[in-house]
C-alpha cells in the first residue's frame, strides 16, 4: 500500500465514529491517568506473540479494571496499515462490479 493511499485511509477514519473496532484493528491503547501519568497497552505486539483477539481482549478488560480509579482517559490508536490490507481488496471487489 503507498503512503498516498494511507493517508487516504486515516483521514477517512478520522471521520468515522468508532464504537465497537475489532481489536485485530487496534495498534495500541493509551491509558491516561491522574498525575500525568500513562500507560501503553501495545495491542499488536500481543497478537504478534500468538495471542487470540479474546485473550488480548481479555488483558485490556483487566488492565483497565486494574487502574480504573486512577484513569483520566483512553485512547485507542487504530492500525491503519490492517485496516487498509483488510478492507480495500472488498471494496475494490464490491466497487468493480458497479
Amino acid at each position: 500500500m503507498t503512503p498516498d493511499n494511507l493517508s487516504k485511509w486515516e483521514q477517512l477514519l478520522e471521520s468515522v465514529e468508532k464504537k465497537h473496532v475489532p481489536v485485530q484493528f487496534i495498534k495500541k491503547i493509551i491509558i491516561k491517568m491522574l498525575g500525568k501519568k500513562q500507560q501503553t497497552i501495545n495491542i499488536q505486539n500481543l497478537l504478534k506473540q500468538g495471542l487470540e483477539p479474546e485473550e488480548v481482549e481479555e488483558v485490556v478488560s483487566r488492565k483497565l479494571y486494574e487502574l480504573d480509579p486512577m484513569i483520566v482517559s483512553v485512547e485507542f490508536i487504530l492500525s491503519v496499515e490492517t485496516i487498509a490490507e483488510v478492507v480495500q481488496p472488498e471494496t475494490d471487489k464490491i466497487l468493480g462490479r458497479l
